[in-house]
């Protein structure tokens, strides 16, 4: 019965959290390509870029707001469903995320209502100013959090005295060894999610007849930083993954649906599919493809990875999940690294807005940087099991001793509750989407206050 409520607990926390990194990643890419808008608008008095940043600000804070109050679930969380946690690493997560907020939401809460409401009120040059900081608190943010969440995955720089952790050097504890990683790989992905839905926006537009200025541009911009972030995900994908290897090996064996080492072998192959079976300890209809898991986890030809039989039966993640969770969202990035690759190529031929084909590619890949994000957050979390602080804090000894009547109470009431506040938010934000941005009108500079 334990089994069933810790089931339910962590249900609950991956549901909650689930709807909330979603909104954050697109409020950080959002933040960053108003910033970039209204930079282009300064310099080249350009209207077009004026009527975009008017347009995506819209998306931008209702974002924002979605972000903020799925947020503060999470907080109350950890005290609820998860004293044992608060309780053992409080010392360093509580400082973290307290920074978070004393940093980055002051920040961005400071210059938020002049970036929305002060077009006419402020000189053009204070607005920019308030974007631009806007735009760096939620990377500020996500440093934070990458950096609480990373020392969960390799901690560093603490001791424990009487079942507590007890920071001892903050340096190390901030730096910890994957956090240089994880944020690299999440503010990119947070990039890379932006674009695809710029893209899918500029696309659904072209394809109904919409071919404004603006609506172009879009597809321009959008095209152009799928193709720088796309190959840089795939570079940071890779360190972080040498990285996981390294200090997190299980994670990575049940990635790779990695079950044991044969003797006299030289090389891991790399399953294309496959479904790994936890109690037969095998992967069953695996296709793969020889060496090439061993170059691309160890830049070798001939190099061997630790395999989940090398691990006492529990301490493995699922490694069912994990396998697929990963293969998603590589899949994804390739579609997305051959998304910006042919819409450059047909951007160079002049054909890219008359695409058809093209078009619906790209519509059809809008929701897939938000899909790939999660599958990866999926794969880390899930695949870090059953730790919550890696080697030091099981996850059962995390949990709070709820029984299983309150959370499955509680779990049906997020459920229900997300599905229709965070629904109605998705779908007014999907009808701003559908009504894309106006005709560009020119208009006198605002004068500098």
């Amino acid at each position: 019965m334990q089994d069933i409520a810790l089931l339910l607990a962590r249900i609950q926390f991956g549901f909650t959290i689930s709807f909330h990194i979603v909104f954050p990643a697109i409020t950080i890419g959002l933040a960053s390509y108003l910033a970039v808008l209204e930079g282009f608008w300064l310099k080249t008095r350009n209207p077009v870029y004026k009527s975009l940043y008017k347009f995506w600000i819209q998306v931008f804070a209702l974002n924002f707001g979605m972000g903020v109050v799925s947020g503060i679930v999470m907080a109350y969380e950890f005290g609820t469903n998860w004293s044992g946690f608060s309780n053992f690493a409080g010392n360093i997560t509580g400082p973290l995320l307290t920074y978070e907020v004393l940093t980055a939401f002051f920040l961005e809460a400071g210059f938020l209502g002049v970036m929305l409401f002060g077009w006419n009120r402020v000189g053009e040059r204070l607005h920019f100013f308030a974007t631009l900081m806007v735009a760096i608190g939620t990377l500020i943010s996500a440093t934070w959090i990458l950096a609480s969440n990373s020392w969960m995955h390799t901690p560093a720089g603490y001791t424990i005295v009487e079942n507590q952790v007890i920071p001892v050097d903050w340096f190390s504890i901030i730096f910890n060894p994957s956090f240089p990683y994880r944020l690299v790989h999440m503010v990119l992905a947070a990039f890379l999610s932006t674009a695809l839905l710029v893209a899918a926006s500029a696309a659904w537009h072209l394809t109904n007849g919409n071919t404004l200025p603006a609506v172009k541009k879009m597809l321009t911009m959008a095209v152009g930083m799928i193709v720088i972030t796309a190959p840089l995900q795939i570079i940071a994908g890779d360190l972080h993954g040498l990285n996981t290897l390294e200090y997190q090996p299980a994670k990575v064996a049940a990635m790779e649906g990695h079950w044991e080492n044969d003797p006299g072998e030289h090389g891991v192959p790399l399953l294309l599919v496959g479904w790994p079976d936890d109690e037969l300890e095998k992967t069953h209809f695996k296709i793969g493809i020889p060496h090439l898991g061993s170059l691309i986890l160890t830049h070798s030809w001939g190099g061997s990875i630790p395999a989940l039989k090398d691990f006492p039966t529990d301490e493995r993640p699922d490694s069912t999940i994990v396998f697929w969770t990963f293969r998603i969202m590589v899949g994804l990035g390739m579609l997305m690294l051959l998304l910006g690759n042919i819409g450059a190529w047909k951007l160079w031929r002049g054909r890219l807005f008359q695409s058809t084909g093209y078009l619906r590619f790209a519509l059809c890949m809008g929701p897939s940087g938000l899909i790939a994000l999660l599958a990866g957050w999926y794969t880390t979390e899930i695949g870090r099991q059953p730790w919550v602080v890696h080697g030091l804090l099981r996850t059962d000894q995390a949990a709070s001793t709820h029984g299983i009547p309150e959370l499955s109470f509680s779990l049906t009431l997020f459920v229900l509750t997300y599905l229709v506040v965070f629904g109605a938010g998705v779908k007014y934000m999907l009808r701003l989407i559908g009504k894309g941005p106006g005709q560009p009108v020119q208009t006198k500079p605002i004068s500098i206050d």
